[in-house]
Parts: C-alpha cells; sequence; structure tokens
C-alpha cells in the first residue's frame, strides 16, 4: 500500500511550507475495499483515507478538525486543511465537474 505524506519539509513528495504545520503532519493513504452495488454485488473499489500524525494544529476535513492517529475516509469534493494554513486541497475524482 502507497501513501502520500503532508510534510513540513522540502524532501516530500507534498510539502507543507506554513509555520503551523508539523514537521511530519498527516499522511493520505488508498486503500482496496469492497463496496457494495446497486444490484447488490461487490466490487473491490480504491478509497482515498488521510490521518493526522499527532499534529500541534490539527488537520481538518470540511473545517472539522479530525481525531489524531484515526483514518478518515474521504469522500468526493472534501476540503482538507492543515494547520492553521488558509490553502484548502480540494479531492476530486477523474469525472469531477
Amino acid at each position: 500500500m502507497e501513501a502520500l505524506c503532508f510534510l513540513r519539509v522540502v524532501k516530500c513528495l507534498m510539502s507543507l511550507y506554513h509555520p503551523s504545520c508539523s514537521k511530519q503532519h498527516a499522511v493520505l493513504q488508498y486503500r482496496q475495499v469492497e463496496v457494495e452495488q446497486p444490484d447488490g454485488m461487490l466490487a473491490m473499489k480504491i478509497r482515498p483515507y488521510i490521518m493526522d500524525l499527532g499534529s500541534t494544529n490539527g488537520t481538518f476535513i470540511n473545517d472539522n478538525r479530525i481525531e489524531a492517529e484515526r483514518y478518515y475516509e474521504l469522500m468526493e469534493k472534501d476540503t482538507i486543511k492543515f494547520g492553521n494554513s488558509s490553502r484548502e486541497y480540494v479531492l476530486l475524482h477523474e469525472n469531477s465537474a
């Protein structure tokens, strides 16, 4: 399983350049899960999850602070914020309008 870490360091795939962000702030991970389809059949889908890594100023989904060290499933058009930064990240799918 691969993960995307949100860190306040230069050598990172997704760096957060805000003083309120922790050096190890959050992780975004994709998981394969079973989902029931409308016809009742089960299908495997890849879903994104985020976890705050015990940051000082928190991680927010849709302006709600999430509990540290617990995975939260992200839904299409959820907004994510880190610490006191005003920057928002929006989760979009390939067919999002």
